[in-house]
């Protein structure tokens, strides 16, 4: 699954295309070119390792308000998510009450969506009650498969796998809610435990993270 389903008005980036090469001459997946903000989080933070609580509750609660919408609705939002949402700490976050539902409600500059919003305080809550079986960390990471994908296209890059789809079980499980196999891939590749940068990007294996067909 690619951030955006549209990347740009930009001919030269359609979603059956290969790599594109930007005015700085470095070849990237067609959506980075999308806008400055989109190349911007491309080269320096998707795709990259999160395993720390915070950053990864604050991905999953944006991957699930971005259900139905683009990456790039939710990227030029997401300061006032994480001044709405205390900054993503989980232990607040866990303490929001109907009041603070109100609040997020009438607050234009985030996705005013009752359920999303309601899921998020929810999935707080999970997150501190898996502080005593590991923690989100140890969860979410031990879903990472062996082998990632190796796309040279958009339309190869898939939108979900066996293991988001076994994720997404685990997480509602545990008391998560929307976190189907389509978000839970998209996190996934977000930070860094899938690579579908496109072969041929600057950017492939970027991560470090190790996988048995791909060096780094």
């Amino acid at each position: 699954m690619t951030p955006d389903a549209t990347p740009s008005p930009d001919p030269q980036v359609t979603p059956t295309s290969g790599t594109v090469i930007g005015e700085d001459g470095l070849a990237r997946t067609p959506w980075a070119l999308g806008s400055a903000m989109m190349c911007h989080y491309y080269d320096t933070e998707w795709g990259m390792p999160v395993r720390e609580e915070r950053g990864l509750f604050e991905r999953l609660s944006l991957e699930g308000f971005q259900a139905g919408l683009s990456w790039s609705t939710i990227l030029a939002k997401r300061e006032n998510f994480r001044a709405a949402f205390a900054g993503f700490d989980p232990e607040a976050v866990a303490g929001f009450t109907e009041a603070d539902v109100h609040r997020l409600l009438a607050d234009a500059g985030i996705i005013r969506h009752r359920g999303k919003i309601t899921a998020t305080i929810g999935n707080a809550q999970a997150t501190l009650a898996l502080r005593e079986h590991g923690g989100l960390s140890a969860l979410i990471w031990s879903y990472k498969p062996e082998q990632t994908p190796t796309p040279e296209t958009l339309t190869e890059v898939p939108t979900r796998s066996a293991e988001s789809e076994a994720l997404s079980k685990r997480l509602k499980a545990e008391g998560f809610r929307f976190v189907g196999p389509t978000t839970a891939f998209a996190l996934m590749e977000a930070i860094g435990m899938v690579d579908t940068h496109l072969v041929g990007s600057h950017r492939r294996g970027s991560s470090g993270v190790a996988f048995s067909n791909q060096p780094g």
